[in-house]
């Protein structure tokens, strides 16, 4: 593995292993969906808001993913309707 990948390797598995704070998935979501209003504004330039909207994408992304993610709140209410 390359020194970059290792890094990144580290930086994930440290996030891992971190415990959640509260409310911390629906902080994320926010900025995330703030920024995706922002991306839709006519002042800026194609790339501009095509860069915008990535980082959007990654902050929605990551309040979908991760322990204490919308992810994790939608298997729970899911949870009684399974039939095992």
């Amino acid at each position: 593995m390359d020194k970059a990948s290792t890094w990144i390797r580290s930086i994930r598995d440290a996030d891992a292993s971190r415990p959640d704070f509260p409310g911390e998935h629906i902080i994320v979501l926010g900025v995330g969906l703030a920024l995706m209003a922002v991306a839709g504004s006519r002042n800026r330039s194609l790339l501009g808001r095509a860069l915008i909207g990535a980082v959007a994408g990654a902050f929605i992304g990551r309040a979908a993913s991760g322990s204490g993610g919308v992810a994790r709140i939608a298997s729970l209410l899911d949870a009684p309707r399974r039939r095992y």
